[in-house]
C-alpha cells in the first residue's frame, strides 16, 4: 500500500514515475486507514545514499498491506560527507533526536562503508549502537542489514565478524530452513539473494549468541535471523533491497579501480549475475583495458548499457514478500490494543484502501 510523501524527498518522486503509489499528505489524511512509521538509519556513502533511500523504501511500499506508510530517513553526523550529501540530509532528513522524540513503529538500518578492521574503531561506531539500543526498547521491530547485523553481533553478544578468504560477491541460492516462523512462512522455500561483504558471522556465532537463524545458504552463510524473542531484532547479511543494476554498478566501480591504477587486479565477476554472453562482452572490455594499462590504445566505454537492461533479477518478489509479513507483524503487534476492528475504518468507495 502507499507510501506517504510527507517530506519533499526526491526519492518519492523517483518512485512515482517507476509506478509505486504515493500519497501526499493532504490525500493521506483524507484516507481513514492505519499508519506506520518506518526509520531508515542510512549510513551509506554519498554516491549510494539517494539509491539506498529507493531501494529500501521500494521494499516497504511494495507491501500488500493495508496502511500508510511513513518512512523517516536519518543518519548519524560522525560520518564524512561532502557538500551535496551534507545538503541533501540537512532539507530531507530528520534528526535523531527527532526521531527519538517522536518515536518509530520500526526501524530499517543500512550498511556503511568501513575503514578499521574493527567495526568498534570506526568514527560511527558509538552513535549507532547508541541507536541500536535506544530502538531496542522503543521499537517494535529493527531490520538489520548487513554491517548492522554485524555490529549487534558484536556489541551485544560479543561476536566478532570473520574475515573471508575472498569477497562474498554476487547471487546466491538460499533455502529457508525454519518454515514455521511467520516472517518465512509461505514464501518460496528456496530462492535468490545478492551478497556483496568481505566478512561475515558465521551460523555457529547466531547459534551461541541464542538467534533463531530463518535462511541460509551454503555457499554465501546465514542470510536471515532474529532475535530470541522471534522479532525485535531481523538479522540479514545480503541485500534483498539491491535493485536489478545493483551489482553491475559496483562491478563497474572495481573496474575503474583498475583502469585508474588504484588496484592492481582486475575484478571477477560476482557469482551466477552474469550470463555467458554478458561475460564474453566484459571479456573482450578487459582484454582492452589490460592492454591499455600496458600503453595501449585508450580502451571505448565500459560496456553498461549492453549489459544492463536484459540484466535478471531473481530476488526482489521474495525480498518484498518477506518484508510484507514483517511491517504486517508490526501492525499487529502495535494495534492489537485497538477497540475498532481495523476493517471499520476503511471507505469502500476508495479502492487505495481495498488493494491488498
Amino acid at each position: 500500500m502507499p507510501l506517504v510523501a510527507h517530506c519533499g524527498l526526491p526519492t518519492f518522486g523517483r518512485l512515482q514515475a517507476e509506478g509505486q503509489t504515493i500519497l501526499s499528505p493532504g490525500r493521506a489524511a483524507r484516507q481513514h486507514i492505519r499508519e506506520l512509521h518506518i526509520g531508515l538509519l542510512n549510513m551509506m556513502p554519498d554516491t549510494a545514499l539517494a539509491a539506498t533511500e529507493r531501494q529500501f523504501l521500494r521494499l516497504v511500499g511494495s507491501s500488500n498491506q493495508i496502511a500508510q506508510f511513513y518512512v523517516h530517513p536519518f543518519t548519524v553526523t560522525e560520518l564524512a560527507r561532502g557538500p551535496e550529501a551534507k545538503k541533501h540530509i540537512a532539507k530531507y532528513y530528520e534528526t535523531y533526536e527527532q526521531i527519538q522524540k517522536d518515536g518509530l513503529d520500526a526501524l530499517i538500518i543500512t550498511g556503511a562503508n568501513l575503514t578499521q578492521p574493527d567495526l568498534s574503531a570506526e568514527p560511527f561506531w558509538e552513535p549507532l549502537i547508541d541507536v541500536i539500543e535506544w530502538a531496542y526498547e522503543n521499537v517494535t521491530s529493527t531490520f538489520c542489514s548487513c554491517l548492522a547485523t554485524h555490529a549487534v553481533l558484536q556489541s551485544r553478544h560479543g561476536q566478532k565478524r570473520r574475515r573471508l578468504s575472498e569477497k562474498c560477491w554476487g547471487v546466491f541460492s538460499h533455502r529457508v530452513i525454519d518454515r514455521s516462523h511467520p516472517l518465512v512462512s509461505e514464501v518460496n522455500t528456496l530462492f535468490d539473494t545478492p551478497h556483496s561483504r568481505f566478512n561475515e558471522i558465521a551460523r555457529s556465532q547466531f547459534t551461541e549468541a541464542g538467534l533463531r537463524v530463518l535462511v541460509e545458504s551454503e555457499e554465501a552463510g546465514v542470510q536471515m535471523a532474529v532475535s530470541s524473542d522471534g522479532f525485535r531484532l531481523v538479522f540479514s547479511q545480503g541485500h534483498p533491497e539491491y535493485d536489478t543494476i545493483s551489482l553491475l554498478k559496483e562491478y563497474k566501480r572495481e573496474v575503474t579501480r583498475f583502469e585508474t591504477g588504484e588496484c592492481d587486479e582486475y575484478p571477477p565477476f560476482p557469482a551466477r549475475y552474469f550470463s555467458p554472453k554478458k561475460q564474453a562482452i566484459l571479456r573482450e572490455y578487459q582484454a582492452k583495458l589490460v592492454e591499455q594499462r600496458r600503453g595501449g590504445a585508450k580502451a571505448s566505454e565500459f560496456p553498461e548499457k549492453l549489459i544492463a537492461p536484459t540484466l535478471d533479477n531473481t530476488w526482489h518478489d521474495t525480498g518484498t514478500a518477506i518484508v510484507d509479513k514483517w511491517v504486517g507483524k508490526i501492525y499487529e503487534l502495535t494495534h492489537q490494543d485497538r477497540k475498532i476492528p481495523f476493517m471499520e475504518s476503511v471507505d469502500p468507495s476508495d479502492p487505495l484502501q481495498l488493494r491488498a
